[in-house]
């Protein structure tokens, strides 16, 4: 009688079964590792700015464990104290730390970049696919409106609306997201002109779909990319925005640290006696607008399938 010998399968791990969850999610998390290794690799200047960004989430999320002091705590003793051991980017003229007010100063950026891009994001979504996917006078109605909306300075609408509404954080959302709603649906629109007339689009109308179906499964995940992009690289543009408005008094309110109110306020009248009082919320600022910016190119590159494999690949942008 023939004795069958064993297949020569590949080793298993104890208690781990081919197909398991716990094999799927391993092999998740390897491809994301691969991912964004290839990305670090190709991309170097946008993973220094995504390097940048993860350093603002986590000051901004973690800013009472990071930051030594209080936003508003005076120190006794340490009125303009430069850097030092004690205190990194040294003490402004209310005898509080920089170092501390820098960081709660990420998290007002965040937050307002955030809010912002969400809610400009949607409304452009909104106001540019709608457009692009009906077209016809509905087309030509809306556009003539955000051609209205675009002959107006940007920076003009945005004091507007705040000088109306007030200073405070929703009230910066609101007049920021007013701004680049405009242009954000003109470049979203274009997109939806695209993808509505590919050849599964026809297809989907020809079977019967409804504009609904066709809306939010053929023609939003196809422009989703350039949604994304925007996204990403108009977080940069708010946040130096929002510390414009705060330079002008319009910003958040003290006593909640804004990077570009403290460059406005103190930074600017002890600007020759304390130096580092205007140079660290401008060297925060930089670093911000920089790290969304550099993100923000790196990933236009890698997901518009137009720039893929092009020769800006090679230049580590």
């Amino acid at each position: 009688m023939a004795v069958s010998r064993p297949s020569a399968a590949a080793p298993q791990l104890p208690g781990v079964v081919v197909g398991s969850p716990v094999r799927a999610e391993r092999s998740r998390w390897t491809n994301a590792v691969i991912l964004v290794g290839r990305f670090m690799r190709q991309k170097p200047l946008g993973a220094i700015g995504g390097v940048i960004v993860v350093s603002m989430l986590l000051m901004a999320v973690f800013a009472e464990r990071i930051a030594p002091y209080g936003y508003d705590e005076t120190i006794r003793g340490a009125r303009m104290k430069p850097p030092g051991p004690v205190h990194w980017l040294g003490t402004d003229n209310l005898s509080r730390d920089l170092w501390s007010r820098v960081v709660y100063g990420a998290r007002i950026s965040i937050s307002v970049g955030f809010l912002t891009i969400a809610v400009g994001t949607c409304l452009a979504t909104l106001i540019g696919v709608s457009s692009g996917y009906f077209g016809g006078v509905y087309d030509i109605a809306v556009q003539r409106v955000v051609d209205a909306w675009m002959s107006f300075p940007f920076f003009v609408i945005a004091l507007s609306v705040m000088a109306v509404l007030g200073p405070g954080l929703l009230n910066v959302v609101l007049s920021l997201a007013v701004v680049i709603t405009a242009t954000s649906s003109r470049v979203i629109r274009g997109s939806t002109i695209s993808v509505a007339q590919l050849t599964y689009v026809e297809a989907a109308r020809a079977m019967g779909a409804g504009h609904p179906r066709i809306i939010l499964r053929y023609v939003i995940p196809n422009v989703m990319a350039t949604i994304i992009i925007l996204a990403t690289i108009g977080l940069g543009g708010v946040i130096l925005a929002e510390s414009a408005l705060s330079f002008l008094g319009f910003g958040v309110p003290p006593p909640y640290p804004s990077w570009g109110a403290m460059l406005s306020g103190s930074g600017r009248t002890y600007m020759y006696r304390a130096p580092w009082m205007a140079i660290w919320p401008g060297v925060a600022i930089s670093l911000a607008v920089f790290g969304f910016n550099m993100l923000g190119d790196a990933l236009r590159d890698v997901l518009d399938p137009r720039l893929r494999g092009s020769h800006r690949a090679g230049r580590g942008g």
